[in-house]
C-alpha cells in the first residue's frame, strides 16, 4: 500500500510538471499567470539588494546615515539600492518603479535590463522613463509576439490607429498628426501587406479618404475599392492621380490664408497655419495616400517614362514636404527604397519620418530603412526569421526602437470592414474622377422561393 502511495504521488508530481512545461509553450499567458507571476515576484523580492548591487545599481549611503548606523547598530555600512515602488502585476508581465539615487541616470537600469532578466527569470526587462529621477520597469513574461493578442484598451481617436502590438506588449499607434508619413519596407512574405492591412481597415471607421496607388495592377488595394476615394492601378493612372492631390493641397493652403487675412480684432484662437486650426464645417477630410510597390513609379525603360517618372517624383516630393498642413499624409510601401531607383528618392525617403522595416533580404535594405536615424536598428531588422511573418522593427527620427508584430487579419475579413464602412468616406470633388468602380453585390433569392418577373406597365 505503501508503495502504491508513493508511485501516486510521483505520478502526480510528474503530470503537474508535464501540464506546467505543455502550457509554458502553448499557453504562455495561463502559464505565466499561474506559475510563472507567482515565482517572478518571489525571485525579485528575494534577490533586489543583492541583484542591483551586482548589476553596479547601488550607491554609498548619504554620510549622516553612515554615521547613524554605527552609533546604533555597529553594523557595516552597505550599499544602498534604488528605493522600489510597488509592484503591479499585469496580463502579461510585471511593472515596478524605481526613484533613482543620487548620481543615477537611466541609462544606467538600461544597460543592466539583460542581466535583470535573467536574475528574475522573465523573458524581457524594458526601461522607461518616467519622469526626472524616477524610471519604470517593464518586466514581460513570455514572448508577447509569438502569437499577437492586442491589449484590451487602446489608445485611439482621430487618425491614431492601433496597428501592432510592441515587444514590452504594449500596442503600436500610428499617430499620422504625429509623424506625418512613413515608409515601410519589407521583402516578399515578410508581413508588410498584413501591415498595410491593418492600417488601412483601422483608418477606414473615421471619416478619412484613402487613396491608393498600387502598381501591381490593384492586386493589394482593389480589395478595398468600396472604401477608398481613388485608385490608380499602373504608373500611368497614378501620373494622372498625383497632379490632382497637389492641385488638392494648393486649394487647401488657399484656405488657409483666407483664414490668415481676417480683421486684425480676430481672437488668436482663430488664426491658424494647418486645417486642424480651421473651424470643423470648414475643415476640409483628411487624406491618407497608400503607395504600394513604390519602386514601380521609379522604373522607366524609355525617354518618355523617364519625363513621366521625373513628374510623378516632384509631386510626391511636394506633397511629403507640404503636405502635413493641409492633412494630406503618406504611407510608402516597397521592397527596397534607395538612391539605386534613380534622382529625388533619397530626397522622398528623406520626407518619411517613421521608418517600419520587415524582414529584408540584405542589410543594404534594411540600412535604407533605419540606418539614418537608429543604425543599432538595423542589426536587429537583419535578425528578422522567416518564420515569424509580420515581426518588423520601429523607428523614428528621434533615435527611438523596437521589435513590433502586426496581429493577423484576412483579406476576406479586411474587404468586409471597407464595404460595411463604405458610407464613412468623405466627398472630396477632386478625387470624384478616379473612384474605383464597385461591382454591385449580388442579392440571393432565399432557398426554395420563385422569382418571378414584373411585366413593366406604361
Amino acid at each position: 500500500m505503501t508503495d502504491l502511495v508513493t508511485w501516486a504521488e510521483l505520478g502526480g508530481s510528474l503530470a503537474a510538471i508535464g501540464g506546467a512545461s505543455y502550457a509554458r509553450h502553448a499557453y504562455p499567458a495561463v502559464y505565466w499567470s499561474t506559475v510563472g507571476l507567482p515565482l517572478s515576484v518571489v525571485r525579485l523580492l528575494a534577490s533586489y539588494s543583492s541583484t542591483m548591487d551586482a548589476c553596479g545599481l547601488t550607491v554609498e549611503p548619504p554620510r549622516w546615515r553612515a554615521l547613524a548606523v554605527q552609533a546604533t547598530t555597529r553594523r557595516e555600512v552597505r550599499p544602498v539600492p534604488p528605493r522600489r515602488g510597488v509592484i503591479r502585476s499585469t496580463a502579461t508581465g510585471l511593472r515596478m518603479r524605481l526613484r533613482l539615487a543620487p548620481g543615477q541616470e537611466p541609462a544606467d537600469v538600461a544597460a543592466s535590463a539583460e542581466r535583470l532578466r535573467h536574475a528574475w527569470g522573465v523573458h524581457a526587462v524594458h526601461v522607461r522613463d518616467v519622469k526626472p529621477g524616477v524610471v519604470e520597469l517593464r518586466l514581460v513574461g513570455f514572448d508577447v509576439l509569438r502569437k499577437v493578442r492586442m491589449p484590451r484598451r487602446l489608445d485611439g481617436g482621430p487618425l491614431r490607429i492601433p496597428v501592432a502590438l510592441r515587444e514590452d506588449a504594449t500596442a503600436l499607434v500610428r499617430d499620422y498628426r504625429a509623424v506625418p508619413h512613413e515608409l515601410v519596407l519589407g521583402a516578399t512574405l515578410s508581413g508588410k501587406s498584413m501591415y498595410l492591412r491593418n492600417l488601412l481597415t483601422g483608418l477606414a471607421a473615421q471619416p478619412v479618404a484613402l487613396v491608393g496607388i498600387d502598381c501591381k495592377r490593384g492586386v493589394e488595394l482593389a480589395p478595398f475599392a468600396p472604401r477608398l476615394s481613388a485608385l490608380a492601378t499602373d504608373p500611368d493612372q497614378a501620373a494622372e492621380l498625383l497632379p490632382a492631390l497637389v492641385k488638392e493641397m494648393e486649394d487647401r493652403y488657399d484656405l488657409i490664408k483666407a483664414r490668415q487675412g481676417i480683421a486684425p480684432g480676430t481672437p488668436e484662437e482663430l488664426i491658424t497655419s494647418d486645417v486642424w486650426g480651421l473651424p470643423k464645417d470648414e475643415r476640409p477630410a483628411p487624406i491618407v495616400l497608400f503607395i504600394d510597390e513604390v519602386a514601380e513609379l521609379f522604373l522607366v525603360a524609355t525617354r518618355k517614362e523617364e519625363e513621366r517618372r521625373e513628374e510623378m517624383v516632384t509631386q510626391l516630393i511636394r506633397l511629403a514636404q507640404l503636405g502635413r498642413a493641409a492633412g494630406i499624409y503618406l504611407e510608402v510601401c516597397g521592397q527596397r527604397f534607395g538612391a539605386e531607383l534613380g534622382k529625388g528618392a533619397t530626397m522622398l525617403r528623406a520626407q518619411l519620418t517613421g521608418r517600419v522595416c520587415h524582414r529584408v533580404n540584405d542589410e543594404a535594405s534594411a540600412k535604407m530603412a533605419l540606418g539614418d536615424i537608429a543604425p543599432e536598428a538595423v542589426f536587429a531588422a537583419c535578425a528578422i526569421a522567416a518564420e515569424l511573418p509580420g515581426l518588423a522593427v520601429v523607428g523614428d527620427t528621434s533615435g527611438g526602437w523596437s521589435r513590433i508584430r502586426t496581429p493577423y487579419l484576412s483579406l476576406a475579413d479586411a474587404a468586409a470592414i471597407c464595404r460595411a464602412t463604405a458610407h464613412l468616406a468623405p466627398d472630396v470633388p477632386a478625387l470624384d474622377p478616379f473612384r474605383p468602380y464597385v461591382p454591385p453585390m449580388p442579392v440571393e433569392a432565399p432557398s426554395g422561393s420563385v422569382v418571378t418577373g414584373r411585366p413593366v406597365t406604361e
